[in-house]
């Protein structure tokens, strides 16, 4: 009824709370209180939302505002569509920010842990070219595809995860179930035990009586490495360590070949200065040493170097990578150049990820047989010394 007198609250008071009289103080509700329905409150910048829960945020916005909705009705439907808590609150911070007279960009970098830089940018070359539907349509996209290509890459890990689990748990069933019940048996024997069974025997009781050595080096390695990282060059020397990490780190540069590529192709497509652009991928690669030789790269763009010629003084990416980057350049078709290296990395991860996902089962079951090997030839050897013993008393 209210937007049918196209009208716009400004407050709203319940039934059971008296209006605070003019002039006095205002005994207004603390924004840093909960809503009623227990969600997080719409000032709370510590706000989070997982990225499938964005993604679904940001594709029922763009078709709202794509089916000629204004702003202000897309984000009031959103508020009583979506049945999740924090959806909810952001949709109300979102729709108080446009009544209070503030773009919709301007109230999204109040949440910081929900829409990076990127998201946020983007929104702002919506907003002042009068194309936020189609630039909400590109987010869903860009966000799709990087929701796809992480979940394909944990779910192709998962399997090699779950194979070191349950063959670390073997091993240690083995050692600290089967081989102590053994132990007693041969003990009473008297008999010199094979090699192979002392060995077994000296590793059970390494297990059983100095597992906390093992703890402690462990632990002091996790500190020695958190303290190594939390200091910067520390950090960037660890970070090009795993960036140059053979086999590996195909997986992490692939990816972040086809994510640099998706998203300066997005961002240059909808206007945003190459500078700009730039700017804000030096965060996408998580990786402190790239994002300082990309620091180093921006500058060189800014003194009027190619971004091809400067990417390829720092070697990060492949030669095929900027060759195709540098067509791209001559021809004025950047945008859609990006892309299509997209499309192509995209391709080399999957084959990437499924060879890393075949080759490391295969390893793991190989290390497993031969330390269950080594376990049941320990046992067998003991068993054969054993009889052969009998069988020359019995002689």
């Amino acid at each position: 009824q209210i937007e049918a007198l196209r009208q716009v609250p400004i407050k709203i008071v319940p039934a059971t709370e008296k209006p605070a009289a003019k002039g006095g103080a205002a005994a207004a509700k603390s924004p840093t209180a909960p809503a009623a329905d227990g969600s997080l409150p719409a000032a709370d910048s510590s706000l989070s939302l997982s990225l499938s829960q964005l993604f679904l945020f940001t594709e029922q916005l763009a078709h709202l505002l794509s089916a000629g909705m204004t702003l202000d009705e897309a984000l009031s439907i959103l508020v009583k569509r979506l049945q999740q808590p924090r959806l909810q609150t952001l949709c109300r911070a979102l729709h108080q920010g446009l009544i209070d007279g503030r773009s919709l960009s301007q109230t999204m970098r109040d949440f910081p842990k929900i829409f990076d830089p990127l998201y946020v940018n983007m929104v702002s070359a919506g907003e002042a070219s009068g194309a936020l539907p189609q630039i909400l349509r590109r987010l869903v996209t860009h966000l799709s595809g990087v929701k796809a290509l992480r979940d394909s890459v944990k779910a192709a890990l998962w399997y090699p995860a779950a194979l070191v689990v349950d063959g670390i748990a073997l091993v240690i069933v083995f050692m600290t179930v089967m081989v102590p019940q053994l132990t007693s048996f041969f003990a009473n024997t008297g008999q010199r035990l094979p090699l192979p069974t002392r060995i077994l025997l000296a590793g059970n009781h390494a297990i059983t009586h100095y597992w906390w050595v093992a703890a402690l080096a462990v632990g002091g390695a996790v500190s020695g490495w958190k303290y190594l990282v939390r200091t910067p060059e520390g950090r960037q020397q660890w970070d090009r360590f795993i960036w140059n990490l053979p086999v590996v780190s195909r997986i992490p540069q692939y990816r972040f070949y086809a994510q640099f590529a998706r998203t300066l192709g997005t961002l240059i497509g909808n206007g945003v200065t190459l500078l700009r652009s730039l700017e804000l991928l030096e965060q996408i690669s998580g990786n402190e040493w790239i994002r300082l030789q990309m620091v180093e790269v921006r500058k060189m763009v800014v003194d009027g170097t190619s971004l091809s010629n400067a990417l390829r003084q720092y070697q990060i990416f492949p030669d095929l990578f900027l060759d195709m980057m540098a067509v791209g350049e001559q021809t004025g078709r950047f945008a859609d150049t990006m892309n299509q290296i997209a499309d192509v990395y995209e391709r080399d991860l999957n084959k990437q990820v499924n060879v890393v996902t075949t080759i490391i089962p295969i390893v793991i079951i190989a290390v497993l047989a031969v330390v269950v090997g080594l376990v049941v030839f320990g046992i067998l050897a003991a068993v054969f010394n054993l009889t052969s013993g009998l069988h020359h008393q019995v002689r």
